[in-house]
């Protein structure tokens, strides 16, 4: 039995977007104990430049028993982009990084000249 074309290229658009993912998960997981990097280093990294907020979408997705450092991901400008979402991670990302060693600002912004970790930029873009 074949497929027909628009079944093959929804499995090829699932594969691609499990693939995605994947890169951003493993971006994630490369960020040093007391660096931070923010959505947009991760997408670069991922070899998706340009897709900061796929990066927040595959977070706040995944699942808990990634057990990924999500919190060493911070908006631009080092803002703990949690807080419009859930206060209280705002407050979990802000404890864990302070446990890493991680210096804020006055303004409450990490202080990305210290702890942002140096990502090496995209190898190639993750197909569509």
């Amino acid at each position: 039995m074949s497929r027909s074309p628009s079944t093959s290229k929804a499995a090829l658009q699932a594969a691609a977007a499990r693939e995605r993912v994947a890169a951003v998960l493993r971006a994630v997981r490369r960020i040093p104990r007391g660096r931070v990097a923010t959505y947009g280093d991760v997408a670069r990294e991922a070899g998706l430049p340009g897709r900061a907020r796929l990066v927040g979408r595959v977070l706040r997705d995944a699942p808990a028993s990634a057990s990924l450092p999500w919190h060493r991901v911070v908006g631009a400008g080092g803002r703990l982009s949690v807080c419009a979402f859930a206060p209280h991670a705002a407050l979990t990302q802000r404890l864990r990084l302070e446990r890493e060693g991680v210096r804020f600002t006055r303004g409450g912004l990490v202080d990305l000249r210290a702890h942002q970790a140096k990502l090496p930029r995209a190898r190639a873009v993750v197909a569509e």
